[in-house]
């Protein structure tokens, strides 16, 4: 272990300590950082833990720079530390939020606990995986677990995760599986754990498996998902809670379940930004968030009596119309609800009517077809996408007409859909758009079911063709205004590639308007509530020197090949790009994802996902590479997946996997 002192401006003087080895009871150590007080020992302080497998000694040591130290200078021992089989720690990484990397949690917030300068009091925090795994450790109880601040966090890992969306086969599960072989497969640091480094980095290199393939093989909502998922018994959570997204991250729903179902003290807040902390928010505007989480800490961990407990339950930001494409900031403003539900949003019903419009009266029925273009969902895959007229045009639309008074929508919409599909096979992607006087067409939210799911993602059934049948569509949460004199539209499709992967033939999707309709949650005026905080500015440590390396940068390109009838989406990020750390480590991640899709061909589909890290010092050389391809026939996917790693130019392991896995009513 070595210790330095911190260099920053905060109310005390803060110490690191790097290569912390914390004992587990299988024998096994993991590896940690940690900043605190320089006289902590004289003044114990509270311990906050953040747990991942993301490497605190290179991938996210920038970031812990600017909120380890920051935390530590205002009484708290903030410790970083990477999970067993991550980093410089023993063992391997087999899959995601399993029982062992909980278990392994409890100890070391045990160990936390009982150390000289920790006053017995722990709070868990992180963001993505790291909010993950603090619910899953909070569920387990550990005595000294007092609170938690969970950043675009789930509460099902089935239903609101990266795998399977609304039952359809989700555009990033493959690749966030080849990212998880890849960081799975780095090696651990010379200088933290010396001549064993190579030993540990071929055995986790043997130990590594694609997750892919378990993803894959549980297409349902069984109990390979329901492990970690808090929702199976929310009263299991005996700890404060405080529960944070934004309305660009795909992980907003889970704060509406939380702020709803845990019946300990608790709070959320959901602003404009994507998936990242609220001090470094983009889109903006971001806040003065670790202000926010030391009120939160000191509440819970050291007994002051700020009074946080009795704001509002949920803090939103309602964004104001803004152009379709990427913004550097949103427009909009902060509102507060006192609960939730809220008693200040109500729900409205829009009926879909055989004309293309929404009214809010009643409408006879009629049924309307649609048999959709493999194609359409390339332009509207998230919250940025483009004008979607052409998005619109290609699905089965309905709008309402101006609207003659502003209407604020906050919560989940949900399209209630009575339908019927010539296939027993069939999925509903849905969007909700804000069409504005000129005619563009701006997202606000989407969603998508997979139509055998209709009962429920435990036991799929499917459709009889020509039948009708019913089914709800969540769309995604929102906080959006919509002003006056702009239209409402809700446009439904049987295809929505590359977000969900298509049925096995081409699906003609029949809508029954005048008896299907959208469920819209409208805030209602004149409940802005005074007692809105306003935030303060970020405030963050230091940052890291860092010296970049390499120009990099993303692309996104669209290609179509009149010949074949090809289309192919493809997204890289350099590798030529990366960092050199204080300590002389460079690192490099590169990533490659191609879509592809022939129209009319809904079995052409595939997806190509690859990913190379490089890491180094001086002479030491390492580089990992992993690839997988991801096709399918009527019955069955099949995955075609590698790893290969390099010591300087010497290649010292590849391995392939090759696996089929029938399709489950997908």
């Amino acid at each position: 272990m070595s210790e330095t002192l911190v260099e920053q401006s905060a109310p005390r003087p803060v110490r690191e300590l790097r290569n912390v080895w914390i004992p587990l009871s299988d024998g096994r150590r993991l590896s940690a950082r940690i900043w605190l007080p320089e006289d902590a020992e004289d003044n114990p302080v509270p311990a906050l833990l953040e747990y991942l497998p993301y490497r605190k000694d290179d991938s996210t040591a920038p970031r812990d720079a600017l909120r380890h130290p920051y935390l530590a200078g205002h009484g708290y021992a903030s410790a970083r530390v990477d999970m067993r089989g991550s980093g410089d720690s023993d063992g391997l990484l087999l899959d995601e939020y399993l029982p062992q990397e909980q278990l392994d949690a409890v100890e070391v917030i045990e160990w936390l606990a009982a150390q000289p300068w920790c006053s017995g009091e722990v709070g868990m925090f992180g963001i993505s995986w790291g909010g993950f795994n603090a619910l899953q450790v909070a569920a387990r109880q550990p005595p000294a677990l007092k609170a938690v601040i969970a950043v675009s966090t789930t509460h099902d890992r089935y239903t609101d995760d990266v795998h399977w969306c609304g039952g359809c086969l989700f555009e990033p599960m493959l690749d966030w599986a080849t990212t998880m072989l890849a960081y799975g497969a780095r090696p651990p640091d010379p200088e933290v754990v010396g001549d064993r480094w190579r030993e540990l980095w071929l055995a986790r290199l043997e130990g590594s498996r694609p997750f892919i393939e378990i993803w894959l093989s549980h297409q349902r909502r069984d109990g390979y998902w329901l492990q970690g998922s808090v929702d199976a018994d929310y009263a299991a959570i005996r700890c404060p809670v405080y529960v944070v997204s934004g309305w660009s991250d795909w992980y907003r729903n889970p704060v509406f379940a939380l702020l709803e179902r845990l019946d300990v003290p608790r709070k959320g807040l959901i602003g404009p930004w994507g998936h990242t902390y609220p001090e470094q928010a983009a889109p903006g505007p971001s806040i003065g968030f670790l202000q926010e989480a030391l009120r939160w800490w000191d509440r819970w961990l050291k007994g002051s009596e700020n009074g946080i407990e009795r704001e509002p339950l949920l803090e939103a930001w309602i964004a104001e119309p803004f152009a379709p494409g990427k913004h550097a900031s949103l427009p909009g403003r902060w509102v507060a609800e006192p609960s939730w539900p809220s008693p200040n949003v109500e729900i409205r019903g829009l009926t879909l009517t055989a004309e293309g419009g929404l009214t809010a009266g009643a409408a006879d029925e009629a049924e309307l077809a649609i048999r959709g273009l493999q194609t359409a969902g390339l332009d509207s895959g998230w919250i940025f996408s483009v004008d979607q007229r052409a998005e619109d045009g290609r699905a089965l639309s309905f709008t309402t007409p101006p609207l003659e008074e502003r209407v604020e929508i906050l919560g989940s919409p949900r399209v209630e859909l009575v339908f019927a599909s010539d296939r027993p096979l069939a999925l509903a992607s849905v969007r909700l758009c804000d069409v504005a006087p000129d005619g563009v067409s701006t997202l606000i939210t989407r969603g998508q079911l997979n139509l055998a799911h209709r009962d429920g993602h435990e036991s799929p059934n499917p459709l009889v063709p020509g039948e009708r049948a019913r089914a709800s569509v969540r769309l995604d949460a929102i906080g959006r205004a919509v002003p006056a004199g702009h239209r409402l539209r809700v446009s439904i499709s049987p295809t929505g590639w590359p977000r969900a992967w298509p049925s096995p033939e081409p699906v003609r999707l029949t809508v029954v308007a005048g008896a299907s309709h959208l469920a819209l949650p409208v805030r209602l005026p004149g409940h802005d509530d005074p007692s809105v905080p306003a935030f303060g500015e970020p405030e963050l440590s230091t940052p890291l020197p860092l010296e970049q390396l390499g120009g990099g940068g993303a692309d996104v390109s669209v290609s179509f090949d009149g010949q074949t009838g090809r289309t192919v989406r493809s997204s890289s990020c350099s590798n030529g790009s990366g960092f050199r750390l204080p300590d002389g480590l460079e690192y490099k991640h590169g990533e490659t994802n191609t879509f592809s899709i022939v129209e009319g061909e809904p079995l052409s589909a595939s997806v190509h996902s690859e990913h190379e890290i490089t890491i180094g010092r001086g002479a030491w050389r390492t580089r990992v590479r992993a690839r997988a391809d991801l096709t399918c026939d009527a019955t069955t996917f099949r995955v075609q997946t590698d790893l290969a790693a390099w010591e300087d130019d010497d290649q010292v392991l590849t391995r392939d996997w090759s696996f089929e896995i029938p399709r489950d009513h997908v």
